[in-house]
């Protein structure tokens, strides 16, 4: 999606960010009335605030499974939390970021939970330990994750490196525009034909192939890793993880090492 960021109302003036509101409302007067008054940006990611503290206090003395009510209400909280979140804002590339993350895997643990015959205690803990740190993007260590919910591990980081590497494709290829670009009379609409991000570094396209060719080998990973609904290796499942953020991070900069490091990572999950 292209947005034009900065909004003003035409009602009573104000200016606004729409990166930051998500809406075209004015947050002065409530008017609908406003327009666009800077240049188009690829943005996919809305305003989202992941607040389980409510969760927290009604879980927090579980035992067994989990009390069937207010589970409902815990998912639709995750989902619409990683529904709104994307990895263009304003024309800049994110990174893989933590809360993102822990959602997607609390979101896949309470349902491996419940799924449980006879949950342990270790299994227990680790699914409250993910319930107290996801909002702060606090996940336990790769070699916390218990045998039994490392499923919701491995399907966590298919959904997550799924969603980001399609952000990543859509961002190489505006990326890609600049190669064609050339000056337009911003009075008409071939304004949204001009490239909508923006990179640190020399020489940005020569970054798209690079970062193409790890892509789909990326995607070769996560595929086989969706086939076995996520029962792979916790540390394979980081890594893949750690290879995307790694990927993203060499087309914001076009530094060497994350794109050797995405190589590297890949390549072990590969053997």
């Amino acid at each position: 999606m292209k947005v034009r960021g900065e909004r003003e109302c035409r009602e009573c003036g104000a200016r606004w960010s729409y990166y930051e509101t998500g809406s075209v409302e004015c947050p002065d007067c409530g008017s609908l009335k406003s327009v666009g008054v800077d240049d188009r940006t690829a943005h996919t990611d809305a305003p989202a605030t992941l607040d389980l503290s409510p969760h927290r206090a009604r879980f927090g003395d579980a035992r067994g499974t989990l009390p069937e009510e207010g589970v409902d209400d815990l998912k639709a909280d995750l989902r619409e939390y990683a529904r709104k979140r994307g990895f263009i804002r304003g024309g800049e590339l994110l990174p893989l970021d933590d809360a993102y993350l822990a959602a997607r895997e609390l979101l896949e643990a309470i349902d491996l939970y419940d799924r449980l015959r006879d949950p342990t205690d270790r299994d227990r803990e680790y699914l409250l330990a993910l319930l107290a740190g996801a909002d702060d993007g606090d996940r336990p260590a790769t070699e916390a994750v218990p045998e039994s919910l490392r499923e919701a591990r491995g399907m966590a980081t298919v959904r997550a490196v799924d969603e980001y590497r399609t952000d990543l494709l859509s961002f190489l290829d505006e990326l890609e525009g600049v190669a064609g670009l050339e000056e337009v009379d911003d009075t008409t609409d071939a304004d949204a034909s001009i490239p909508t991000v923006s990179v640190a570094g020399d020489d940005p396209l020569s970054r798209i192939a690079p970062a193409r060719a790890l892509l789909e080998r990326l995607r070769d990973r996560t595929k086989r890793a969706e086939a076995l609904t996520g029962d792979v290796p916790p540390a394979d499942a980081d890594a893949l993880v750690d290879a995307a953020d790694a990927l993203g991070e060499y087309v914001r900069t076009g530094d060497e090492p994350p794109l050797d490091r995405a190589r590297s990572l890949i390549a072990d999950t590969e053997t």
